[in-house]
């Protein structure tokens, strides 16, 4: 069995690092330079970056920012937000990124997917998903605001989760795989910040229907809930913020505790010093 990652996550907005619930009510939570190198140290299997207001704004991703923050890295890192065109990839990927992730622009334009893994490679490119429950199933969730496509379970959302698209999540990854994205990064829009717990179901029903990794991400509150993503949902990966933000989990404790609840994950690893 292949070890499970853990992705520490930097949402950014005007250079630094915010956290909020459902995407809002955002609180500063960091310099993404600083926290990028202690999850370095940590021992994080990657890091995602994510510039939350770039697609609502219209503009592209603030290019100082990722540099400051693959200057201090020796993992993989993947950056998102305001990613259009194979131009935009390319300057990302130059400036230090190993991976970009494409969400709104992969909805409206979904041959920019193709477009990037073709220059780039598979590996290169992870299309971002998040998506809102619009079919109850046993547990009540937050309705959509509008529910543009009510055969779908899960919906998926764009313009930083604020635009509803009609589109059936599941459906939608089984497209972008075949468009050629490397991996998906999967996010909860109902369980975003709250921190309580992944979307296990939502996970699983899309891990399980593709051959690409899928990274859970929304939700995390404690270490309980990585197993349970992992075991349940079927993950590759995980992803959070606020939990590590705040150092209510160390990187280094999480791991140790999901090796004894008998999950895989890398737990040597060596600390750089930058």
């Amino acid at each position: 069995m292949f070890a499970k990652r853990i992705i520490p996550c930097l949402d950014c907005k005007d250079g630094r690092v915010v956290k909020g619930i459902h995407f809002v009510n955002l609180r500063d939570a960091g310099d993404p330079g600083k926290l990028a190198e202690m999850y370095n140290r940590e021992g994080a299997d990657e890091l995602v970056m994510l510039d939350i207001s770039a697609s609502r704004e219209g503009r592209a991703t603030l290019m100082e920012t990722v540099r400051r923050v693959a200057r201090r890295l020796f993992i993989p890192l993947t950056v998102g937000g305001g990613v259009r065109t194979l131009d935009d990839a390319r300057r990302l990927l130059s400036t230090g990124a190993d991976k970009v992730a494409v969400n709104t622009a992969a909805v409206e334009t979904p041959e920019v997917v193709r477009d990037i893994a073709e220059n780039y490679g598979r590996q290169a490119i992870v299309v971002a998903i998040d998506a809102r429950r619009v079919k109850e199933s046993g547990t009540a969730f937050p309705p959509a605001p509008r529910q543009t496509n009510p055969a779908a379970q899960w919906e998926v959302v764009t313009y930083g989760g604020t635009k509803p698209t009609g589109l059936d999540a599941l459906d939608w990854a089984h497209r972008v795989e075949d468009l050629g994205a490397g991996e998906i990064l999967l996010t909860s829009m109902d369980a975003d910040g709250t921190l309580s717990g992944f979307d296990c179901e939502l996970t699983a029903a899309i891990a399980r229907a593709l051959h690409i990794p899928v990274i859970a991400s929304g939700g995390a509150g404690n270490a309980k809930h990585f197993v349970e993503v992992f075991q349940e949902g079927c993950a590759d990966a995980a992803l959070a913020a606020s939990i590590f933000h705040y150092e209510t989990h160390t990187i280094q404790s999480l791991k140790e505790y999901l090796q004894s609840q008998g999950v895989p994950v890398r737990t040597s690893f060596t600390v750089q010093n930058l």
